[in-house]
């Protein structure tokens, strides 16, 4: 293409070598430029390649459960488990790069129903961590302010067996002042938490 454009250019102006010169170099720049913008470069190459790399690894850090709420085809999701069960850290490093190795010979439409499987998946277990962080701070809340806690936690949750709440309030005390371990601690815990299932049911 840039020597048919030269020669039209040649062909229309030839009385003006100067004018011809600089056309001609207008148009390579331009081609250029076409080239350089169409072809990525190798620091966007290595962006791509290790945003692969730490795609494969997030995969091989998944749980059998998340791995399944992933789509993937069946050999990468061995590949995935093969990743997965080494513990040698140079042998799953190896691994993980032969994983993404596989990923990158994907299409982008199919590697992005992966990338929002595993973001479904963090915000999933970000919710989880603040909602036992939620439960954490009303069983301290229950042991520090006692009966005016649990009555705020009642209108919340009408439901909840408020003698089986004391119960456990009073013996997580007993077992902090006894310096004892936190059975009942952990068992009002629990309890709190099978309110929230039990909210979320509703």
């Amino acid at each position: 293409m840039l020597s048919i454009a030269a020669e039209k250019l040649d062909s229309r102006s030839r009385g003006n070598d100067d004018g011809n010169t600089s056309c001609l170099h207008l148009i390579m720049s331009e081609y250029e430029l076409s080239d350089e913008t169409q072809e990525p470069s190798r620091s966007q190459l290595r962006r791509d390649a290790l945003d692969i790399l730490k795609l494969a690894e997030a995969l091989a850090a998944l749980s059998e459960a998340q791995l399944a709420r992933v789509p993937l085809a069946d050999d990468l999701r061995e590949e995935v488990r093969r990743t997965r069960a080494i513990t040698s850290h140079i042998a799953r490093k190896r691994q993980a790069q032969f994983l993404a190795k596989q990923l990158r010979k994907l299409e982008d439409e199919q590697i992005e129903p992966i990338r929002a499987a595993l973001a479904q998946d963090r915000a999933s277990a970000h919710r989880e961590a603040a909602e036992l962080h939620q439960l954490e701070i009303w069983r301290d809340r229950l042991l520090d302010e006692g009966d005016e806690a649990l009555d705020q936690l009642l209108a919340l949750h009408p439901s909840a067996d408020r003698q089986r709440l004391r119960q456990l309030m009073r013996n997580a005390l007993a077992e902090r002042k006894a310096s004892k371990p936190p059975h009942a601690y952990r068992e009002l815990f629990r309890a709190l938490r099978e309110l929230g299932d039990d909210a979320g049911e509703t």
